[in-house]
């Protein structure tokens, strides 16, 4: 039985959310947790939030072990993006794109 949990409009370029999220796709729960843990990137803070809230989500449901769960999917889409100016010589001003995306995790018993 799955169980999904999703974050929607994180504050991280969803290219660099991707690299996090292919290292603990198909990892037992546990294993990812401790895995992100030690990471030192931005995104698997939020990455390890979104995986215990999922587990969370399964134990509200009484039918599912938690101890069998493994992270089945986790998809990392772009969302819309801040567009800010960053001042340039000569009282010229350049454009940037701070980016968000959408998570969505999804955990399965094996």
């Amino acid at each position: 039985m799955e169980v999904k949990a999703s974050l929607n409009y994180a504050r991280v370029a969803a290219q660099k959310a991707r690299l996090v999220a292919d290292m603990v796709r198909g990892q037992n729960v546990g294993v990812a947790i401790k895995t992100l843990t030690f990471m030192n990137k931005k995104t698997a803070v939020l990455l390890k939030k979104l995986i215990e809230s999922a587990v969370a989500n399964a134990d509200q449901k009484k039918s599912i072990d938690l101890d069998k769960l493994y992270v089945k999917t986790v998809t990392v889409d772009q969302g819309p993006s801040l567009k800010r100016f960053r001042p340039r010589a000569q009282g010229r001003a350049s454009g940037v794109k701070k980016k968000m995306s959408h998570i969505n995790v999804v955990l399965d018993e094996r």
